[in-house]
């Protein structure tokens, strides 16, 4: 059996990683933003209509998920969709 020798260096790189790994799992876990939304809160969040938002999911602008009968947005997505089609007046 091999003896391995940990110094406190090594101990102090381990810390380092374990933070910032802890700091990751927060940050994508407490951006306040869910990651899933439905359609009434995609619709305020882009203030458009029933029919622009089933729009966009026919001609596959924003992808979509269904579950039973209550369909689910990606804020990515949305996010993604908004960056995309980002104009200067």
């Amino acid at each position: 059996m091999a003896i391995a020798v940990l110094t406190k260096e090594d101990l102090k790189d381990f810390k380092k990683e374990l933070l910032e790994d802890i700091k990751n799992l927060f940050h994508s876990k407490v951006s306040g933003q869910k990651q899933w939304l439905r359609s009434a809160e995609v619709r305020a969040l882009l203030n458009i209509s029933s029919g622009t938002l089933q729009n966009l999911r026919i001609n596959g602008t924003l992808h979509y998920s269904k579950v039973g009968g209550t369909i689910f947005y990606a804020f990515q997505d949305i996010e993604k969709l908004m960056h995309t089609n980002n104009r200067s007046l």
